[in-house]
């Protein structure tokens, strides 16, 4: 029987999987896929967009324009209520309607490029690992082996569960049913909201489809839904089932919620919703896991390439694990402003109300972006941990941009006012006429140097001296 070999084996050929294999391929990692369907189409809208901080992290590897040729922007974002993020301090400042389905078939397409290896229509059966590697076997008789094994294989993660890994959290209330359908009625699309929920029917890119999300459901339900059933609560809803027929799509979600204890078990790894689940209220999962995936891509890859210990992955679950839980809170807080009795809409006025100022508009507004997130790296500069601005800067070669440096995924030195240099990293020297502002916290002084991780992030800055540039590249980037 064949055994295949590859540095990193991912599990699941999903949006966070995909990103994942693409960064590993931009560090010259040979990684490779796993996905039990023969192909990428996916049926159904699934998730709808993708937030501002994702729209950056595509903006950093050169390939943004590509979504937003495929999908529609849009200025708010939601909380309860929507916020207008027009005026928060990016590119990106709106929402970009874009089917899961679009957004898939894009990041294959540039895995595709990167020569990304997909083994498809193969499904995990056992692993089995060691102090050197990870033995994976599949149902279909497949075996490979990997130094590392990443599991991005959805909510139900068989690799999660055969890793013994813990995924604690709070069962479900309630749940919704979700479908793409035909009707011989079609109906005005709109939301309607009764006393088990908040219903939604809306009218597909085709003129013909009907999505429609009904609210209430039994929160044991399991298994996929009927068109019966669909029609039984279209009647129970709205008094009718509008002739519906000819379903793409039927699918139900929960309000469950769920994190792992850990992202890392030896040479197991977990990302995307292997590693956390929630209700899709504000649209933030997979916008979620591509972020897993580009922060964990270029620490992975220099561990494989023996350029940094197996410690820096540690990082992943220090930086990831918060930046999840603050995600599954706010989930929760918007499923309870949500819940149909006779009170809870007398609080939603006042959330409505506050969020309708200023500074609480743009503080929730950035944090559903995904652009608020601060990975916690010591006192010190407030870019520090924060995603560096995509400033317009002149260089030696000309104008650029910040993010146009981090194409290759590698780490970028900045020099506005400072000679700082080090083997390790990329040095740029730059000047910057302008304001630097950050998203909540507003403008800041702009360091005389700063160093940029490939994840985009900032990793030092240039106040403390050549000393504490070469003990941060030590930490970030190997001794």
């Amino acid at each position: 029987m064949q055994t295949i070999d590859h540095d990193i084996i991912i599990v699941g050929a999903g949006p966070t999987g995909l990103m994942l294999a693409a960064e590993l391929a931009l560090a010259g990692v040979d990684a490779a896929i796993v996905e039990r369907k023969p192909v990428q189409a996916r049926v159904g809208g699934r998730a709808g967009g993708l937030h501002a901080r994702t729209l950056e992290l595509l903006d950093q590897r050169g390939i943004v324009d590509r979504f937003l040729a495929a999908g529609k922007t849009h200025p708010r974002v939601s909380f309860h209520a929507a916020l207008d993020i027009s005026d928060v301090p990016t590119r990106h400042n709106y929402l970009l309607a874009l089917p899961q389905e679009k957004t898939e078939r894009l990041l294959a397409a540039w895995a595709g490029e990167l020569n990304v290896r997909i083994h498809r229509d193969l499904e995990v059966e056992d692993i089995a690992g060691d102090d050197s590697g990870v033995d994976v076997t599949t149902t279909q008789g497949a075996r490979m082996r990997a130094r590392w094994l990443v599991g991005c294989d959805g909510g139900r993660s068989r690799i999660r569960k055969l890793a013994g890994i813990g995924f604690p959290g709070w069962d479900a209330t309630t749940s919704w049913l979700i479908a793409e359908v035909k009707m011989r009625d079609t109906p005005v699309p709109c939301f309607h909201e009764d006393a088990s929920g908040r219903h939604a029917m809306s009218l597909m890119e085709d003129g013909e489809t009907v999505g429609v999300v009904l609210a209430g459901r039994d929160p044991q339900a399991a298994g996929e839904p009927t068109l019966d059933e669909l029609a039984a609560g279209l009647k129970t809803v709205y008094g009718t089932d509008f002739g519906v027929h000819s379903p793409t799509w039927l699918s139900r979600f929960s309000d469950a919620v769920r994190q792992a204890d850990r992202y890392r078990k030896d040479r197991i790894l977990l990302a995307g919703d292997a590693a956390h689940i929630h209700p899709p209220l504000g649209g933030q999962g997979l916008n979620l896991g591509v972020q897993d995936a580009v922060n964990l891509g270029w620490k992975l890859a220099q561990v494989v390439k023996g350029i940094s210990p197996a410690s820096l992955l540690d990082t992943y679950q220090a930086e990831r694990h918060p930046a999840a839980a603050r995600v599954l809170r706010n989930t929760i807080a918007q499923g309870v402003l949500r819940r149909p009795d006779d009170r809870t809409p007398v609080l939603g006025e006042f959330v409505a109300e506050m969020l309708a100022m200023d500074e609480p508009r743009k503080r929730f507004g950035a944090m559903i972006a995904g652009l608020d997130i601060r990975y916690d790296l010591g006192a010190g500069h407030p870019l520090l941990g924060r995603r560096m601005p995509d400033l317009d800067i002149v260089t030696a070669a000309g104008p650029t941009r910040v993010y146009a440096l981090l194409h290759d995924a590698r780490p970028v030195l900045l020099n506005f006012a400072a000679t700082y240099a080090d083997d390790r990293v990329k040095r740029v020297d730059a000047a910057f006429d302008g304001v630097c502002e950050l998203p909540v916290v507003g403008p800041v002084p702009l360091p005389a140097a700063v160093l940029v991780r490939p994840d985009g992030h900032v990793a030092w800055t240039g106040d403390g001296g050549a000393a504490g540039l070469r003990a941060a590249c030590a930490v970030w980037f190997g001794a």
